[in-house]
């Protein structure tokens, strides 16, 4: 006799399936991360290329490596485990930002395809990584399209953002929005960035329960107003002295409490006036490679909401 069929929810047995990984907001309590110190692939960036490889400008690689370990070391004293990556190519001197190569959700990973040629294949060793650890790959980005993972985040289980991109065409957003509503994220609200702004989080960000600090001057209205229609508290960081979206580019330890980029004294008084605490990590080294702290964060597990 066959046995009858059993509809059984994927998340329902994730956990003794897979593990406890997955993350259903940016701001749930921070559990567990994927790092990437990088090594000699650093020696590849010269004064002649650096452009090539996408930094902003000549980095000193032994600082560089110095303010990523030291990042590491604020997550650990903040109870969040760390994991890194294992067996990366040697020729990938951006591999060091995770958030780029994967996004993570309540029932798995959205592994990216790099949008930039410069960085396609660093996403390999992320999903073997992933695979050993035993966190479910829910879709990896394939055909024609392209999506770096910065360019996607949940304010919560119920509510996604995702946006094209010069690093995310419009067949790889689809892909994502896809495997979003799949997995039960009732509204997905889908924009563009500006033309000047490579991903998603340098225009926004998740600091708290369903609330967002955005950059007024570069996130589009029809998202904005999308948010506020959700019932989203929309916090403006105005500041126009400081580089576009790196004052943003922080990481939620807890809700209502990040760690930020050291040295955005305008963006620490905005998240004082509204209440938000936080921590300054130095990391403007890693600036200079075009990324900063929530760039180098691949989260694999936070508190559910």
């Amino acid at each position: 006799m066959v046995e009858p069929r059993r509809s059984v929810e994927f998340e329902d047995e994730m956990e003794s399936m897979w593990g406890l990984y997955g993350a259903d907001s940016e701001c749930g309590v921070l559990r567990q991360v994927l790092m990437h110190v990088p090594g000699e692939e650093l020696s590849l960036v010269t004064r002649d290329n650096f452009e090539d490889w996408l930094f902003i400008e000549m980095v000193d690689a032994d600082r560089l490596r110095g303010q990523i370990e030291n990042l590491i070391g604020v997550y650990r004293s903040h109870g969040v485990e760390v994991r890194l990556v294992e067996h990366q190519r040697e020729d990938r001197p951006n591999a060091m930002f995770l958030r780029d190569l994967m996004f993570t959700t309540h029932q798995g990973v959205i592994l990216a395809r790099p949008g930039h040629p410069a960085r396609r294949g660093e996403e390999r060793a992320v999903a073997q990584t992933l695979a050993g650890l035993g966190m479910p790959i829910l879709r990896s980005i394939a055909g024609n399209g392209t999506y770096d993972g910065a360019c996607a985040m949940l304010v919560d289980r119920d509510l996604g953002i995702v946006a094209t991109s010069p690093r995310t065409n419009q067949a790889g957003a689809d892909q994502v929005a896809d495997a979003l509503s799949a997995i039960g994220v009732g509204t997905v609200i889908r924009c563009s960035t500006p033309w000047n702004q490579i991903h998603l989080d340098g225009c926004m960000n998740v600091v708290d329960r369903r609330t967002v600090v955005i950059n007024p001057w570069q996130m589009p209205y029809d998202a904005v107003a999308a948010l506020k229609a959700a019932g989203v508290r929309i916090i403006e960081a105005t500041a126009l002295d400081e580089l576009p979206g790196a004052g943003l580019n922080f990481v939620a330890i807890r809700p209502g409490f990040v760690i930020i980029p050291e040295g955005f004294s305008a963006s620490e008084r905005m998240l004082k006036t509204h209440g938000i605490e936080f921590e300054a990590v130095p990391v403007d080294e890693v600036l200079k490679a075009g990324g900063e702290m929530h760039c180098l964060t691949g989260v694999l597990r936070r508190d559910p909401l």
